[in-house]
């Protein structure tokens, strides 16, 4: 099969792929990252490239395009007023810290233990979306720097395990500690960037063997090129669309749908 006869098939699927994850994003307020890893896993070992390292592609490439999507997002709540500064300027370097440790592992880690964690830590942030209500509170404010200095770098090391941005475990953290849940949401889309960054330019400088064509480092850059454009498309579909439909019901089966994820990542892993 040559170059052109792989290409023609991924580009079409991607753009596929990025709709969905764009109209997901702007309909529900979740990253796209969260579908974007198994929807990579399930394209690149369709075409063929299954490997012990895909997984590693598939979370690199995720994590480059939250790079761009998490700017585009503070960038709008920024002009609404929500982004809390304060809060973001205090945990980027801790979840930054997390982030680079978190590449450093899976460099390391082969498909089928990415894949146990991936399916074991979405099936929690799906049963958290599905039973979890916005009045329940740990605090009513958030905690200082104890708390910080060890759950900012684990929120950095879990999303790059998981290839996310900061929103599906940020956003519940700060509600949790009585941050009203839109500039919660806002603030958690700068964490997403403190997350992305880092570890995008350290997937450039890991190597992975039998990776899929067209991939630099880590990050295959057809993927990386089609979801951003799809996504900047689709989002704002999406988020018409949210102001026409029940949120509440679409979270669950949302939720239901990651459930379903989660758990064929791990027959996957297990069987």
């Amino acid at each position: 099969m040559t170059h052109l006869d792989t290409l023609l098939p991924l580009l079409l699927i991607l753009m596929a792929v990025g709709a969905f994850a764009g109209i997901l994003a702007g309909l529900l307020g979740v990253g796209g990252g969260i579908v974007l890893v198994p929807a990579f896993y399930y394209l690149f070992a369709g075409l063929g490239y299954g490997s012990d390292n895909l997984m590693q592609v598939c979370v690199a490439t995720s994590l480059a395009t939250i790079i761009v999507t998490s700017i585009r997002s503070v960038l709008a709540h920024n002009r609404r007023g929500a982004v809390d500064w304060t809060i973001l300027k205090q945990w980027a370097p801790p979840i930054a810290i997390g982030a680079v440790a978190g590449v450093l592992v899976v460099a390391q880690l082969r498909t089928q233990t990415l894949q146990l964690i991936f399916g074991v830590l979405v099936f929690c942030i799906a049963c958290y979306m599905a039973f979890g209500k916005a009045s329940w509170r740990i605090s009513d404010h958030l905690p200082g720097g104890i708390f910080r200095a060890w759950f900012g770098p684990l929120m950095g090391f879990a999303s790059v395990l998981l290839g996310i941005g900061g929103g599906s475990i940020g956003t519940p953290m700060l509600t949790l500690h009585g941050v009203p849940i839109h500039r919660a949401v806002a603030t958690a889309a700068g964490f997403g960037v403190t997350i992305a960054a880092p570890s995008a330019v350290a997937f450039l400088l890991t190597r992975v063997p039998d990776a899929p064509p067209y991939t630099i480092g880590a990050i295959n850059v057809p993927a990386f090129l089609v979801v951003i454009a799809m996504t900047m498309i689709t989002a704002p579909w999406g988020a018409a669309l949210a102001h026409r439909l029940d949120p509440k019901k679409l979270k669950r089966v949302f939720a239901g749908f990651l459930m379903l994820v989660a758990l064929n990542m791990l027959r996957k892993a297990l069987f």
